[in-house]
């Protein structure tokens, strides 16, 4: 199965920022592909679901605690 983003979303990879453009699922038995154009240079790539990590989205509390904010409330902590 196919499935197009809409909209795309912001992620990490092993090669840098990127936006998630289509997740193909193969089945219980392997692992999701993930199809990201790379922030830097628009290349491209697909990226195995355990390379990918959802960036901070402060709108809806992901990832927050990984760019140091525990609550809404709270300043970064300085590390």
């Amino acid at each position: 199965m196919i499935l197009q983003l809409n909209p795309s979303i912001y992620v990490d990879t092993p090669l840098g920022k990127g936006h998630a453009l289509f997740l193909i699922d193969y089945g219980m038995h392997q692992n999701s592909c993930w199809i990201v154009t790379l922030e830097d240079n628009g290349i491209v790539k697909h990226f195995d679901a355990n390379d990918i990590i959802i960036c901070t989205n402060f709108t809806y509390h992901i990832n927050n605690e990984r760019n140091g904010f525990t609550t809404e409330s709270e300043e970064p902590k300085r590390v």
